[in-house]
């Protein structure tokens, strides 16, 4: 096993990447990030090198403890394609939102499960900002917002924003 500082390759606003440096932040581990834009040139994500480190090619990736770790979902809104994306994701989106809007009302403390942060919250906060940015309404859902608004508050979710990345464009940091 190799010693030394983790190392998390990372797309700023990539949800699954999002929700990977939520959980270093809460852990206080300190770790390198090495953005790979999934745009520029095609997306570097499918350069040769980083097909060595990941086959899959999807961010993020993570290295820890001699061992490489990957998951991503932007493959299904590249399937889906430009023209249905929009109304795809705002179906799939409120879909969850409204099955869990229900289930938090039996769960919810400050937070998803209670009132200490839970996988469900680092969950949660990537979503709601995928629903932000794909305009969806909010009405229905007050307890999410609520929530959300709490984690919003905490240093590892501030921390690990997307707006806060290196690879964040100008125009959208905070």
């Amino acid at each position: 096993m190799q010693a030394g500082k983790p190392v998390l390759y990372s797309y700023f606003r990539s949800s699954c990447s999002w929700r990977v440096r939520i959980a270093l932040a809460l852990k206080g581990i300190d770790f390198e990030m090495v953005p790979v834009n999934l745009i520029k040139d095609g997306g570097q994500q499918f350069s040769k090198d980083f097909q060595a480190l990941n086959p899959m090619k999807q961010v993020p990736t993570l290295k820890i403890d001699g061992i490489t770790i990957h998951q991503s979902n932007l493959s299904i809104l590249k399937k889906v394609g430009e023209e249905t994306k929009l109304t795809w994701a705002q179906n799939a989106i409120t879909s969850g939102f409204n099955a869990l809007e229900q289930i938090l009302q039996s769960t919810a403390g400050k937070y998803c499960v209670g009132d200490e942060v839970t996988m469900a919250d680092l969950c949660l906060v990537p979503q709601v900002a995928n629903a932000e940015r794909f305009k969806v309404d909010f009405t229905p859902y007050p307890t999410i917002s609520c929530i959300n608004k709490r984690l919003l508050a905490l240093e590892a979710f501030q921390l690990s924003h997307p707006c806060r990345q290196p690879d964040t464009p100008t125009e959208l940091r905070a």
